[in-house]
């Protein structure tokens, strides 16, 4: 996908592969194999066992992203708002009429105002597996909604005024964490408990923009480093304080969400700071990549769709005795299938819109960038 904003960046494009790739295994995992419950013994695998943690590497990337662009030049909020409606707004609504289509019986008008606020109250798309991640996606517009000014002002006021806010929102989550029966599903699924994400990834970018000289230089230990220290967490999570644990007020989740983006933002730097891989093998692993992060909004909120149907029609496909041997099966089969009908969605219903975006930066280097192409989602 290509627009006018920032140059393309295509290992952003492989980094949303990999998000969307991790939210499919963890409901795999979960779906076919072991029930919604948590699985410390195994948090060798806890990328697997927590994969939700995909969701956080969008919001992260989210903000990464558009924080380059704002650096680019000021940001024309009508514009922008335009094309982020434009991007996420057909195949959302796609997702939303399927849920209020799935339980036309119990139907009620006021249902439509969980439009775009699909993740406060009991909104129809929770209702079911098959829509059930269409939450992330109002997240992310009231994320929209902000950034401009969010953006203008760390610009104007530096990193006194985002390490600010990072402690504002540990104040509120503290609050919630002594009010709230549930507060880690509440850190799960809202603003307050997944801004710190968007933060994090945007001072990633300025991080990125001022270092990246400095990050090439040390390209190999910071991903591997970054990379481990990803690993590290969701052990620890998968350990010790699981999102389906039965103790909801673990106090690792009032921090978890910013360990969670501080780890992936380390990741995404060490990805962006290697130097290029040459070869035929490099080059089709690299499209390939790129493709999946093409798809991967429709991979992320279609995938349960898939999921189901083969439940449904090839049951849980077991032919070894070797637990990860049959998960990597069934995973493979379920990604080409996804990725099948990703394609298709992408091409039917995301695309046709993303050609009526504009651009809404409008400065000399984003002038330039726009020669290059532009990150996915842009």
């Amino acid at each position: 996908m290509r627009s006018s904003n920032i140059a393309y960046l295509p290992r952003l494009d492989h980094l949303r592969f990999l998000a969307a790739g991790l939210v499919l295994a963890f409901h795999l995992y979960h779906y076919f194999f072991h029930g919604w419950r948590p699985n410390p013994e195994s948090a060798l695998i806890g990328f697997i066992i927590e994969g939700h943690s995909g969701v956080a590497l969008f919001f992260t990337l989210s903000g990464f992203l558009f924080m380059l662009i704002a650096m680019q030049g000021p940001i024309a909020y009508g514009r922008f708002l335009y094309n982020r409606i434009l991007r996420i707004a057909p195949l959302f609504l796609v997702v939303f009429y399927l849920a209020i289509t799935l339980g036309r019986d119990g139907f009620e008008a006021a249902d439509l105002f969980y439009v775009m606020f699909s993740n406060i109250g009991s909104p129809p798309t929770s209702d079911y597996f098959v829509t059930g991640a269409a939450w992330t996606i109002s997240v992310e517009f009231t994320f929209y909604l902000i950034f401009p000014f969010l953006a203008a002002f760390f610009l104007a006021q530096g990193w006194r005024y985002l390490l600010g806010l990072l402690a504002l929102l540990m104040l509120f989550k503290l609050v919630i964490f002594t009010q709230v029966d549930d507060p880690i599903h509440v850190f799960y699924s809202t603003l307050p408990g997944r801004l710190d994400q968007f933060l994090i990834g945007m001072g990633a970018a300025r991080l990125y923009h001022d270092h990246r000289e400095a990050m090439a230089r040390r390209a190999w230990p910071l991903m591997i480093s970054g990379a481990l220290a990803v690993y590290g967490l969701l052990f620890l999570l998968a350990r010790h304080a699981s999102w389906m644990s039965e103790n909801r007020h673990e106090p690792l989740w009032v921090v978890w969400s910013g360990l969670e983006a501080f780890g992936w933002a380390w990741l995404i730097l060490g990805y962006l700071a290697l130097p290029p891989r040459r070869g035929r093998l490099a080059a089709a692993m690299a499209r390939f990549a790129e493709f999946g992060g093409n798809t991967s909004y429709s991979l992320y909120l279609l995938h349960a769709s898939v999921l189901l149907l083969m439940q449904e029609w090839l049951g849980v496909l077991q032919p070894t005795p070797w637990f990860m041997v049959n998960f990597a099966i069934n995973l493979i089969l379920a990604l080409v299938l996804c990725l099948a009908v990703a394609s298709l969605s992408h091409a039917v219903i995301e695309k046709p819109f993303l050609g009526l975006r504009r651009r809404y930066v409008a400065s000399d280097g984003a002038a330039a960038g726009a020669n290059a192409g532009s990150a996915t989602r842009a």
